[in-house]
């Protein structure tokens, strides 16, 4: 099945910052894409190039197959867009930018403007300047939707929307990928992100350093916390990928991928090991994880040692903690 989006060895530079390095990741069909990364990240860098707004320096990026800079406007034909700051005709009521965005649509996008209107409450008559940002923000949404795109982008949509309109519409764009519609989702909101996406990207400094399903994602990182039977001992050798360890007194907490249940049952028999507890941590815990990471993270391949083997940092001095 081929993929909506398609970005591969994208750079785009800003003077002589490179706001996107490097980045590569497809979307299929039928499903909540989130790209996930702090502000300043390079999430709204490549939205616009995938829109074809902004050509990049190197890389390709093609949406339903098209290039995006020469076949830009087709692309935007088929795909409804929100901005993090969308821009409106501020002098046009709710009811009159409907009206005139409705001309550049094919029928219908009219009464579906209407019934998304009335759905959000927006007021029929009030002028945009008069509207708060959650009424604007809702504004965008429903131009965005009325069409009803096959592709729908989607940049920090929920901000300034109240928790019960947020909930909804989050909730929404599942139903809209089970129709075989696609959402493409930029945010930084991870707890949100994680009720209604199928597949994440993280995006950290302009890099992609993970892209993955959702639920593999989740089902491959644990938690583990490991209780050492003396303060003085140091931690057994971990097989897996290292995202992040820390230490309070005798106890290690650890986020690790790849850690199976062969490695636990060889690390709870081990000789400096009082206990070890396995928890699946939620999305935020593993952004956070990745954004703290220097560099690539530590992959430790072998098995765990009979006798204890420090993992490769010193141990930090007792009660401290080490990220």
């Amino acid at each position: 099945m081929s993929a909506v989006i398609r970005l591969e060895n994208v750079i785009k530079h800003y003077g002589t910052v490179r706001a996107v390095d490097r980045v590569s990741f497809e979307v299929p069909p039928g499903t909540v894409f989130a790209l996930l990364g702090e502000n300043g990240a390079g999430k709204s860098t490549c939205i616009r190039v995938l829109l074809g707004l902004t050509e990049p320096d190197w890389g390709t990026s093609s949406v339903f197959g098209l290039q995006s800079v020469p076949h830009s406007l087709e692309i935007r034909r088929r795909t409804g867009y929100v901005a993090e700051r969308p821009t409106l005709y501020d002098w046009m009521t709710v009811e009159e930018i409907g009206w005139f965005t409705a001309g550049f649509y094919p029928d219908g996008f009219l009464p579906h403007y209407r019934r998304l209107a009335d759905e959000f409450t927006l007021p029929w008559r009030r002028k945009l300047k008069t509207l708060s940002k959650g009424m604007r923000a809702k504004v965008a949404l429903a131009l965005a939707l009325a069409p009803d795109p096959e592709l729908l982008v989607l940049d920090e949509p929920t901000s300034g929307l109240d928790v019960l309109v947020r909930r909804q519409f989050l909730e929404s764009m599942v139903d809209r990928a089970a129709t075989g519609k696609t959402v493409f989702l930029s945010s930084h909101q991870i707890h949100e992100v994680e009720r209604v996406a199928d597949v994440v990207a993280i995006m950290r400094a302009g890099e992609i350093v993970a892209v993955e399903r959702l639920e593999k994602l989740k089902a491959e990182i644990q938690e583990l916390t490991v209780t050492l039977v003396d303060f003085r001992a140091e931690l057994p050798l971990l097989r897996g990928e290292l995202l992040r360890q820390r230490r309070r007194a005798r106890q290690w907490q650890v986020l690790v991928r790849g850690f199976d249940e062969e490695s636990r049952a060889a690390l709870a028999a081990h000789t400096a090991v009082d206990d070890v507890e396995l928890r699946t941590p939620s999305l935020e815990e593993i952004f956070v994880a990745y954004m703290g990471r220097k560099g690539e993270p530590d992959r430790l391949e072998g098995p765990i040692a009979s006798d204890a083997v420090a993992v490769r940092a010193p141990a930090p001095e007792e009660g401290a903690d080490h990220d």
